[in-house]
């Protein structure tokens, strides 16, 4: 069973009043600890955005983890030797053909793919 953690996202202080810190690009979202002398989010002040700290981190069981599933890289068939049960695979920087090859060798083995997407597309396609 996989539990989920209820953390806020962090985001940075005015990012809703401008488009470069991300009120339409998401990417752009990213945290940058508040520096103004009367910053209510530097001063962690009641009713204001969280800020990252020490405790909101995840558990040493389960850092890193991706939906529940321990990763790991693969960029060849012989790396997938190593990947035990219960583990989930990212697929590297490989070619088209390569990664078919991964793709059928997770698949008789039964193992998660976590950025398989269809082959012969790239992941940013837009339709």
């Amino acid at each position: 069973m996989v539990v989920e953690r209820k953390k806020p996202k962090f985001l940075r202080k005015d990012w809703h009043k401008k488009i470069k810190l991300g009120s339409t690009v998401k990417k752009n979202r990213k945290w940058r600890g508040a520096k103004g002398r009367h910053n209510k989010i530097r001063l962690s002040r009641k009713g204001n955005a969280q800020r990252p700290k020490i405790g909101w981190g995840a558990e040493k069981t389960t850092r890193g983890f991706v939906g529940g599933l321990n990763v790991m890289g693969v960029s060849n068939l012989k790396e997938m030797d190593n990947v035990g049960k219960g583990q989930g695979i990212v697929i590297g920087k490989v070619g088209l053909r390569k990664r078919k090859e991964i793709i059928a060798e997770a698949n008789k083995r039964k193992v998660k793919i976590l950025n398989k997407y269809k082959l012969g597309e790239s992941k940013n396609a837009t339709n």
